[in-house]
């Protein structure tokens, strides 16, 4: 008999969560069923025990189980690992960069703001597991990119990766000034994790044809006001996105390009990182950081 470790919510926070708000239980999973496994938390997940012959033991696999030590599945619910993903490559990048934020990256870039060469791409929260993949694409599709962060060491972080203009919002005087100077003809496409909407969309050019406005860890504390004229007068597109949209070819298309600039990294392509707390115990604390930004890429509990 496999014993499961599980945090649930106790009660649904208002503002940021405190530690209060989470519960870690323990419970017995019951006997395998022909066609299911057993998966075990991991930097991904593993098959731990099997009685689906397409999935042996050993098999890793991406599955969404919540915050839980083992899980049953009958396999509907997973997905393998890439099989041309190299030993060289940590396979926890498949829950950042060649994983779902790096394919929110991939295709509210290029297939919302639908962005070419050339243009001026505006990134915020852009040290994080989505906005720095983001700013990447965007440099190799041969964009200028402008990226705020909110600390000091995010800003060299994000100067290391080669983007173009680099600030911290939280310290600059003005950040309307800030702007204006970083791209004084405007931006073209304004990829938004909600943090000084406003002022972004100000600078927006003229048929601005591409905002991506993309679901944020911060909505649960920010309010989204209607539309402000410059949206009307300026002609801007704005869409919002659900990742999961993009399945099948498409979908292992753009995970093969991310696994191919990941493993390429060393000819100036897509760069990695991950922000690792040792511990299913620490679970709720590092989703608590990550909401007030204490992560530099992706945040990973192993």
């Amino acid at each position: 008999m496999v014993r499961t470790k599980i945090w649930t919510l106790k009660k649904h926070f208002v503002g940021h969560p405190t530690k209060s708000d989470f519960e870690l239980k323990t419970a017995e999973l019951p006997p395998l069923k022909n066609g299911e496994c057993v998966h075990e938390r991991h930097s991904s997940k593993i098959v731990v025990e099997s009685k689906n012959a397409d999935l042996p033991k050993g098999t890793i696999v991406l599955t969404s189980p919540g915050w839980t030590t083992h899980s049953i599945s009958d396999g509907k619910d997973l997905e393998k690992l890439l099989t041309e993903w190299p030993d060289t490559i940590p396979v926890s990048l498949a829950l950042g960069t060649v994983g779902m934020p790096g394919l929110t990256a991939y295709f509210g870039l290029l297939e919302i703001c639908g962005v070419k060469g050339g243009e001026t791409v505006m990134v915020n929260a852009a040290a994080g597991a989505v906005g720095s993949v983001v700013g990447q694409i965007a440099k190799l599709k041969g964009c200028k990119v402008v990226a705020a962060a909110g600390s000091d060491k995010k800003v060299a972080y994000l100067q290391k990766l080669g983007f173009d203009v680099v600030f911290n919002y939280k310290t600059v005087e003005s950040l309307e000034e800030t702007l204006k100077k970083a791209s004084p003809d405007g931006y073209d496409c304004y990829f938004d994790n909600v943090i000084f909407q406003e002022h972004c969309i100000d600078q927006m050019k003229k048929f601005g044809k591409d905002f991506a406005h993309m679901w944020s860890a911060s909505l649960h504390i920010t309010e989204l006001g209607p539309p402000p004229e410059i949206v009307i007068f300026q002609e801007l597109h704005i869409q919002g996105f659900v990742v999961y949209r993009w399945q099948g070819d498409v979908r292992q298309k753009a995970l093969k390009d991310l696994l191919k600039w990941v493993s390429e990294v060393r000819r100036g392509k897509i760069q990695d990182k991950e922000y690792i707390i040792e511990g299913f115990e620490n679970m709720p604390a590092a989703f608590m950081g990550m909401l007030k930004g204490d992560n530099l890429g992706k945040t990973i509990v192993k």
